[in-house]
């Protein structure tokens, strides 16, 4: 892993109502490992930059995070989780 990666208190609240309210909590949770694989070691290549490379959004179902890459520290900050619905 090239990067620590940190969860914001207001995402780890989110991603519990998630994954509470999640019809598959074993696929959420999957899912959120997965995300957090990727960050750790390519944040750059994860979802979409937003207003700059360092703010970005990722969607994998049932997934959506907003995260922040702090480069000079090796660090990802995930900022915000939803639930994403639909394919």
């Amino acid at each position: 892993m090239n990067y620590l990666v940190e969860w914001a208190p207001l995402a780890v609240d989110e991603l519990g109502a998630v994954w509470v309210s999640s019809t598959d909590q074993v696929e959420t949770a999957h899912q959120a490992y997965v995300l957090e694989e990727l960050l750790a070691n390519a944040p750059f290549t994860v979802g979409q930059p937003v207003g700059s490379s360092v703010t970005r959004i990722v969607l994998l179902p049932p997934l959506g995070l907003a995260f922040d890459i702090v480069e000079d520290d090796k660090m990802v900050i995930v900022q915000s989780c939803w639930l994403v619905t639909g394919n």
